[in-house]
């Protein structure tokens, strides 16, 4: 920041001959010398000695003003070494809104005034000088600031206005950047177009957080089933490999319509043994099939829970499910089963057959 400002005060002499009202030729010098102690380090005597010349020219002609808004200039340069930003902004404001600063320069200084409020924490003042700042100028570092602000001061929907336009003026966002864009997106509201524009970039090379991501922003904007496919590829991709990663796997695609997809995981992770045989583990891949609508593979799945629990209500879920698809001879004998653990609703489901 403070180099900034002394590129903008160097840069002023040559700027001042062609474009803005002359000066006298002792206050050419006397700024000359004060420019000279800044740049020397005299910070209290260039703040003293300018702050008196600014206010003393500052109701003359529009050249005594002109000189009045340097010696501010030079005042706020030595404000902003002593780690004074709010002050250092507060002389630029006065700086730019003087008689015989033309429009360019009051515009180079108020995008240095939103440098030092940004600097100070006065951050609500530096969105409202940057935006005006952008009503006139093209700059796509500019507006990447503006839109960073909002953010920060969780004006969301302001922030997401100005990221569209920072997004079509740059063609490879940074990683900051790409972070930002996704927190304005997902703060926004607007989770559908974070996952588009997320979409965009992913690749077999994306890393797991970024997978991870994606697929959460898929459930944000309720497309399940574009979640589930997102998971499956990551884990087929071997960027997922984690125990809760198959099991998040297994749920996004029961919700997400692929039921079929997550009983065949079921069933390859119980024969490589990678999950355990047990209960609740047959009862889910039972139940993945019947989602899938399986016949075959669903009743057989059925068969094995009931073989496993020996329990009667599961013995006559099964018989119930294979009455409900026609297959008579497998619900007959579920039902007896049932019927002899001591279930006398299966009782009542066997007189289907007399």
């Amino acid at each position: 920041m403070k180099r900034s400002l002394m590129c903008l005060l160097l840069s002023i002499w040559s700027f001042s001959a062609s474009a803005s009202p002359a000066l006298q030729g002792d206050v050419i010098a006397d700024l000359n010398a004060l420019q000279s102690q800044l740049q020397e380090g005299a910070l209290a005597q260039v703040i003293e000695r300018a702050t008196a010349q600014a206010e003393r020219l500052a109701s003359g002609n529009q050249s005594d003003q002109w000189a009045s808004a340097l010696y501010q200039q030079l005042a706020a340069g030595a404000l902003a070494r002593q780690d004074q930003p709010a002050a250092a902004a507060d002389r630029l404001a006065i700086a730019r809104g003087l008689n015989g600063v033309d429009d360019d320069q009051a515009a180079r200084w108020l995008r240095e005034e939103a440098s030092l409020r940004r600097a100070a924490d006065q951050r609500d003042q530096a969105i409202e000088l940057l935006t005006e700042w952008l009503t006139s100028q093209q700059d796509i570092d500019t507006t990447w600031q503006l839109t960073r602000l909002l953010a920060q001061q969780e004006r969301w929907e302001e922030a997401a206005e100005w990221l569209e336009q920072a997004l079509s003026q740059t063609p490879e966002p940074s990683d900051a950047q790409q972070a930002l864009t996704l927190a304005i997106y997902r703060n926004a509201g607007q989770s559908e177009q974070a996952l588009s524009w997320l979409l965009d970039g992913l690749n077999a090379q994306s890393s797991a957080a970024d997978w991870r991501q994606a697929a959460g922003l898929a459930q944000q904007a309720g497309q399940s089933g574009v979640a589930a496919g997102l998971w499956e590829t990551a884990w087929q991709l071997g960027k997922l490999s984690e125990q809760e990663d198959f099991w998040l796997l297994i749920q996004l695609h029961l919700a997400g319509g692929t039921p079929a997809r997550a009983a065949e995981h079921l069933e390859q992770a119980l024969s490589e043994g990678d999950i355990v045989r047990d209960e609740t583990n047959l009862r889910l891949l039972a139940s993945a099939w019947r989602q899938a609508k399986d016949v075959e593979k669903a009743l057989s799945a059925w068969q094995a829970l009931a073989l496993h629990t020996q329990a009667a209500a599961d013995w006559r879920a099964y018989g119930q499910l294979a009455y409900a698809w026609g297959d008579e001879g497998q619900a007959k004998q579920a039902f007896a089963r049932a019927s002899a653990l001591g279930d006398d609703e299966a009782e009542q489901w066997l007189a289907h057959f007399d």
